[in-house]
């Protein structure tokens, strides 16, 4: 009996399920907590992680970047259940909510939050149900019963892309010519001070070019699995090819919610829509080399290149 007993302990502390994550490893959520104490704590049913909470949606990537790196920026969403009321899709709202509805009636959900799920599609998906029968000065702060499953892909209409638009600060948040006051004021002030300058670079999808200060940026969130992007990258790196023209350079990348997101440092000097061009050109040599990847192995060169390039991988989300 004791044999059986701790055996049975063993399996609970143990990955006995493959795909587990362990206990004292950093959780997949990316909030730099160990899993036991994020969303595998033992004060309650472990939350499973959706490592890619947006897959099979048309604005997968857009949902990316509003979710890591766009400070301010709203996109109006359609729904499948179309109603009177239009709900938005924002980036932050007051005091980091997940819903709420202006005293002008518009509806807002918001992206970046500080306290989710395991799986953010679901989150929002249940926030937007919310916002469509909530009263105008209502404010959701958490995302509403994770017993009632709605996720992005339930109420989003089928192939709806994101029309972002990026603001400069976060004047949005008050509608007409209202004035802040109390937390929301306080919120704002502090907000519109930390806001990096942001902008979409036109042409692309998902591509940003970023002011963060000492240098500057565009990154830019891509569709393909992992391995093939960065094959194909690696294949334009081998031929002196991945950089954006002179003054710049390939940075990195990062991982967030099941994708790849490259990253360039580029000439602070220069306006964020002299960029499209050679960011289009990229895109073209890129789509170039994904071409070729099934039908022609990397070469030796290339392979030292996938290497170098994997070692510049940073996991976010």
């Amino acid at each position: 009996m004791a044999k059986r007993a701790a055996a049975k302990r063993k399996g609970r502390g143990s990955d006995a399920v493959e795909g587990a994550v362990n206990a004292r490893q950093p959780c997949p959520c990316g909030s730099g907590k160990r899993y036991k104490a994020c969303h595998g704590s033992s004060y309650g049913p472990a939350d499973v992680i959706t490592t890619r909470p947006f897959e099979g949606l048309a604005a997968e990537c857009e949902l990316i970047a509003l979710r890591e790196f766009v400070p301010s920026a709203t996109a109006p969403l359609s729904l499948k259940e179309a109603g009177e009321r239009k709900v938005t899709l924002a980036t932050v709202l007051p005091m980091a909510a997940a819903a709420l509805v202006r005293s002008d009636g518009e509806a807002f959900v918001g992206m970046q939050v500080q306290t989710r799920s395991g799986d953010i599609s679901a989150d929002l998906g249940r926030s937007i149900r919310w916002a469509l029968t909530a009263e105008p000065g209502d404010v959701l702060t958490v995302a509403a019963d994770a017993r009632e499953e709605a996720r992005l892909q339930d109420v989003l209409a089928e192939g709806a892309g994101l029309d972002v638009s990026v603001h400069a600060d976060f004047g949005w948040w008050i509608p007409g010519e209202d004035e802040p006051t109390g937390e929301v004021a306080l919120s704002l002030q502090r907000a519109n001070e930390a806001i990096m300058p942001t902008e979409r670079v036109a042409g692309v999808t998902a591509a940003y070019w970023v002011d963060a200060g000492d240098k500057a940026h565009v990154r830019w969130v891509r569709p393909e699995p992992e391995e093939k992007l960065l094959a194909a990258m690696a294949r334009l790196s081998a031929k002196g090819e991945l950089d954006l023209g002179e003054n710049t350079r390939y940075a990195g990348c990062f991982r967030a919610h099941g994708l790849l997101v490259p990253v360039w440092d580029i000439d602070r000097e220069m306006h964020a829509k002299e960029w499209e061009q050679p960011v289009a050109e990229l895109g073209k040599r890129l789509d170039a080399a994904l071409a070729t990847i099934d039908s022609e192995p990397l070469t030796d060169a290339e392979r030292r290149s996938r290497d170098g390039l994997r070692g510049r991988q940073v996991t976010l989300r």
